[in-house]
């Protein structure tokens, strides 16, 4: 079934104009980055010989008051993680940036022990006044760790979380002043080595210590979990689950005391990018003012033969019932462009029906494309009404070829996920862009845009709420090799080993 419009004003031919599709670029990119200013706010620095540079990958971001900051890799290792965590920090609304390295965790920068670094994911523990980057320090055994700020510009030498093996790693607080638990902050990973074996660990202090580390109630294996917090204190965490292979979520309502068994939220039917480039396929989920919780991830199960992503929505006001799955309809059902590795931003000061949302994704113009011939581009939309309905998307960057990014074990890379956030009412994103290289080095760097994420009030928007599913629609992405993205853990264990590692859990 076609998208449907719904009209604010203007035409639908004109409203087409601003689709993600290979057909209309030559009308769409002049328009989009004439209204939408990239600003390079870091470049990779580093010299260490087993660095790719100059890269910058992975970027996550969080805002709160006036500043947003953003951490990601610097320096891609082929073998995994950067030469270290950089951020990059904005005090006044996203107009200016400041960037930097964290300290003391890598041997590339400041008495750091560790090879390198992955994974960063932001947040501020409003209770305690103090900012957060979760990141996950590779050596002999990756581990999970969080550098403190008190102002998002000058950090502290990392606390590590565990020394279980991990991987993907995320953090949240609750921020919320009336909650039982405002000022607890919890922080997720998995165990590549414990068959992706999930674990949750909370801390009171502001981040200074952290409890033991925690399973769920029916030992949940799977990746890419990312805790977000209601106002009444409840935590719920979307994740990819090994368990039921799909979509679920899990939660907890005693501040971290324990975590509940897992529930589905969907299946997940993916396409797989064309041209040998990384995309892990996992969700992006953030809470609005209300505790409504949203998380989006790309499925092609509205594409006939699985032929291209879409970017598709689950939404949730206490994470035990979830709605079915929406497409996002950033471009019809019908075009050519593979939307992946989304980035999504919702405005805490909404909620409910009038919840402001901003989606940044990557995209290819045309799915059907090569190494030598993909055409890689970051593209937005946004929805003022709690994703009932969304502008077409619009290009902020690119074209960038697959021969600019830094290549990894699982293929070439700018994310595994993106972040977007509010400050003020105002959506920024944060994401890496790739120039051709020169003098022996990548030209890609995090940007950000001058102008805040936001459209013109006549902007045409889109509905997708009659569109159904295809039948029979199955993924096409060939079965992953193994657990951690960095190619460690081979898949599968057997039968007995997963029965040994739950009865291991539960002791």
């Amino acid at each position: 079934m076609r998208q449907r419009p719904v009209r604010k004003s203007g035409t639908c031919k004109l409203a087409l104009l601003a689709v993600l599709a290979f057909a209309v670029f030559s009308t769409l990119v002049a328009p989009a980055q004439a209204q939408f200013t990239l600003t390079k706010i870091s470049t990779d620095t580093f010299t260490n010989p087993d660095s790719q540079h100059a890269t910058e990958v992975e970027p996550d971001t969080f805002g709160f008051g006036n500043t947003i900051v953003s951490a990601f890799q610097v320096g891609r290792i082929y073998s995994g993680g950067g030469a270290d965590i950089g951020f990059a920090t904005s005090t006044d609304g996203g107009r200016t940036w400041t960037s930097g390295s964290l300290p003391g965790l890598t041997v590339n920068y400041n008495h750091g022990t560790f090879s390198a670094a992955s994974d960063a994911a932001v947040v501020y523990d409003a209770a305690h006044g103090v900012w957060m980057i979760c990141t996950l320090p590779i050596g002999n055994n990756d581990v999970v760790a969080v550098s403190r700020s008190q102002d998002g510009l000058i950090w502290d030498n990392p606390v590590m979380v565990t020394n279980i093996n991990a991987d993907k790693n995320w953090i949240t607080c609750d921020n919320t002043p009336t909650s039982p638990f405002y000022g607890h902050c919890y922080v997720e990973w998995d165990s590549p080595a414990n068959g992706d074996l999930v674990y949750m660990s909370t801390s009171t202090d502001g981040g200074l210590s952290w409890g033991p580390a925690k399973n769920t109630a029916d030992t949940l294996f799977g990746i890419g979990g990312q805790p977000l917090v209601q106002p009444n204190g409840t935590v719920v965490v979307p994740i990819v689950s090994f368990n039921s292979g799909g979509m679920a979520a899990f939660s907890s309502t005693n501040g971290g005391s324990s975590w509940n068994k897992s529930v589905n939220i969907a299946s997940i039917t993916q396409h797989g990018e064309a041209g040998g480039l990384r995309s892990a396929g996992l969700p992006t989920a953030r809470v609005d003012g209300a505790g409504n919780v949203f998380v989006v991830w790309s499925d092609c199960r509205f594409r006939s033969g699985c032929k291209a992503n879409d970017l598709v929505m689950s939404t949730s006001s206490n994470g035990t019932k979830w709605s079915p799955v929406a497409r996002i309809p950033m471009v019809p059902v019908s075009s050519p462009v593979d939307l992946f590795i989304p980035g999504l931003g919702v405005d805490p000061a909404t909620s409910g029906g009038s919840a402001h949302l901003a989606l940044t994704t990557y995209a290819y113009a045309n799915t059907n494309c090569s190494f030598s011939t993909c055409k890689l581009y970051v593209g937005f939309t946004v929805s003022g009404n709690g994703g009932r309905t969304w502008t077409a998307g619009k290009v902020l960057a690119g074209p960038m070829s697959l021969s600019w990014l830094p290549n990894t074990f699982s293929g070439y890379m700018v994310a595994d996920y993106l972040g977007t956030s509010f400050v003020n009412g105002n959506p920024f994103g944060v994401f890496a862009v790739a120039k051709p290289p020169s003098g022996g080095k990548f030209d890609q760097a995090m940007y950000t845009t001058k102008q805040p994420l936001v459209v013109s009030a006549n902007e045409p928007t889109y509905s997708s709420a009659l569109e159904k599913p295809i039948p029979g629609v199955k993924s096409d992405k060939p079965k992953p090799k193994y657990y951690d993205l960095d190619g460690e853990y081979p898949i599968p264990p057997s039968k007995k080993a997963l029965k040994n590692l739950r009865k291991s859990a539960k002791k």
